[in-house]
């Protein structure tokens, strides 16, 4: 429970004490805020998402259900609407859909019988009726059967070609008001279900203990608002009497009133009295002062025609005037419409060259897009060319160097072994040399 519906009866009544006053409009706030705070952390689960298998098993179930029933309580608005499915479905899926609704009506129309024989029956007790109707009973079990029968293979067609299920969806409106109740009530529950699935065992704790605290709470604020009930109550009965008070007071002031209203009618006839007399006196100057007006009239009508004949004169000045400003203004305007005219021609066929111009620009614009685009693939081919270039040289100067490399180990080897060669033979013609010396000197 919130805390605005806790706080909200403490302000019923028509008086609160000052010190309550006070402390209603200073502690709710702060109050106010926490428990919301608190309310949002408690009851929210600390998860986004399910976790288990079974959690989303159970999630999936519930959607395909909702999926079904959504496309179940579209078969018949789609059979009393066949245009909306005009040409998006194959005849077999519009067939079925029709013989869904035919079995529906027969059921509907087999059930309503059924109700009118027991009510028959209910009132004359008629054997015959009684077997009527219990092979209309039967009649109408088998035929919920089939209606069974007949949504689950009418729905298998669109569960297995997902493309006519999401049109009948989107193009099918009209269902029923009952469908719709229905299908909000499993989607509210799908949404409760979920919201179980995702608070865990401690946070249900915690939930639990959280209302707990909201109750005790409340039971607090509910002796709170009684006490203030009492104080409220207490309060009236005050004010009742200070309202005894005042309307003793205000029928003391009544007849003062009353005695102040009398002596005012008095002295409103002698000022009545006073005010004719002085009209009289005000009457006599009036008098006096409308004969002096008059001559003034007359002086002023005097000047008023002397200044009409002045200003005659000086209007028929200024009307010759104005005429000849006006031929002239007329003869510019011509001037001006004449050169307009021939600007506006001129501009007409600078304006013709510069559509050319534009068009040609556009042309342009598309050439050079396109040159452009050359360009760039011919500049990526060079820049290719150049590297595939760079490669080759580094490579071939590589295999030169490498090649350098080999000539001379390979010279430097032949140089070796030609002199290692040459060290032998010199070796040996020393060893034959010194033999036969020693054999001289034997």
């Amino acid at each position: 429970m919130s805390t605005e519906v806790i706080v909200a009866p403490l302000f019923q009544g028509s008086e609160i004490s000052n010190s309550n006053r006070l402390r209603l409009a200073m502690a709710p706030a702060p109050r106010k805020a926490a428990l919301a705070c608190t309310a949002t952390s408690q009851t929210d689960p600390s998860r986004t998402k399910l976790t288990t298998i079974e959690t989303k098993r159970i999630i999936s179930v519930l959607d395909d259900t909702i999926r079904k029933v959504e496309l179940v309580t579209l078969f018949s608005a789609a059979a009393y609407n066949p245009h909306c499915l005009e040409g998006l479905l194959d005849e077999d899926t519009v067939q079925a859909i029709r013989d869904h609704e035919d079995f529906c009506s027969t059921l509907l129309e087999l059930d309503n019988l059924v109700k009118e024989e027991e009510e028959e029956w209910a009132e004359t007790r008629d054997e015959d009726l009684k077997f009527l109707l219990e092979e209309h009973k039967q009649s109408l079990e088998l035929l919920k059967e089939d209606v069974k029968a007949s949504a689950r293979n009418t729905l298998r067609i669109f569960l297995l070609n997902l493309q006519a299920g999401e049109i009948l969806r989107t193009q099918v409106q009209g269902r029923c008001e009952e469908s719709n109740i229905f299908l909000q009530g499993l989607i509210e529950f799908r949404g409760f279900v979920f919201e179980k699935l995702l608070t865990s065992p401690m946070e249900e704790k915690e939930k639990t203990e959280f209302m707990d605290e909201m109750t005790l709470r409340e039971k607090k604020n509910k002796e709170m608002i009684e006490n203030l009930q009492s104080e409220l109550s207490s309060t009236i009965k005050t004010r009742n009497a200070e309202m005894e008070k005042e309307s003793f007071v205000i029928k003391e002031l009544k007849s003062h009133l009353h005695q102040v209203l009398k002596f005012s009618e008095n002295h409103l006839l002698r000022t009545k009295q006073e005010a004719e007399k002085q009209q009289k006196l005000e009457l006599r100057a009036s008098k006096v002062r409308v004969a002096k007006i008059q001559q003034d009239i007359l002086m002023l009508k005097t000047q008023y025609h002397n200044i009409v004949e002045e200003n005659r004169d000086s209007e028929q000045a200024l009307r010759k005037k104005k005429y000849k400003l006006e031929t002239e203004i007329e003869n510019w305007i011509q001037k001006y419409d004449t050169e307009m005219g021939e600007k506006q021609a001129e501009y007409e066929e600078l304006n013709e060259i510069y559509t050319e111009e534009k068009a040609q620009l556009a042309e342009l614009k598309e050439k050079h897009a396109v040159l452009l685009q050359e360009f760039a693939q011919i500049k990526e081919e060079r820049l290719i060319n150049s590297k595939k270039k760079l490669e080759a040289e580094k490579e071939m100067s590589l295999m030169v160097r490498s090649a350098t490399l080999i000539q001379a180990f390979w010279k430097g080897y032949l140089v070796r072994s030609l002199l290692k060669s040459k060290r032998r033979k010199k070796g040996k013609g020393k060893g034959k040399g010194k033999g036969k010396g020693k054999g001289k000197k034997k």
